[in-house]
């Protein structure tokens, strides 16, 4: 069987991982994007509330795209992860300010915690083109 080929991303303009996890990784046609938090590019959790959270995760999550070569257009599924699901408005209305034509399929789930006491986190998985 052959080695699936895959590259790491990486983005200066997106915070660095805080684990033994990469920001990105494409392989297969796709590119897999880590879940996005609401860190800036030093690493310190954006003030405000849900908006501008899910504003911050979401530049993330297009800075992570941009060094793999692709755009937000680009990608086919995202996966939300909420700490309270009454956020899901705030998140929402930013969100699709983000995907304006043809969105991505979608999950959003509450859960109890994210890292660095983040109110939201967002995943993305994107097709990789040629």
């Amino acid at each position: 069987m052959k080695r699936e080929e895959k590259e790491i991303i990486r983005s200066s303009a997106a915070p660095a991982a805080v684990g033994p996890y990469s920001q990105a990784v494409k392989a297969g046609g796709f590119v897999f994007v880590s879940g996005q938090i609401p860190l800036n590019a030093s690493g310190e959790l954006v003030a405000g509330g849900i908006e501008e959270q899910t504003g911050q995760a979401l530049a993330n999550l297009a800075a992570v795209l941009s060094a793999a070569g692709r755009g937000m257009e680009s990608v086919v599924k995202t996966t939300v992860f909420l700490v309270d699901l009454k956020d899901f408005q705030g998140m929402n209305a930013v969100y699709a300010d983000h995907f304006p034509s043809s969105p991505p399929a979608r999950a959003c789930v509450e859960v109890s915690r994210l890292p660095r006491s983040a109110r939201v986190e967002i995943e993305a998985i994107a097709a990789a083109g040629d």
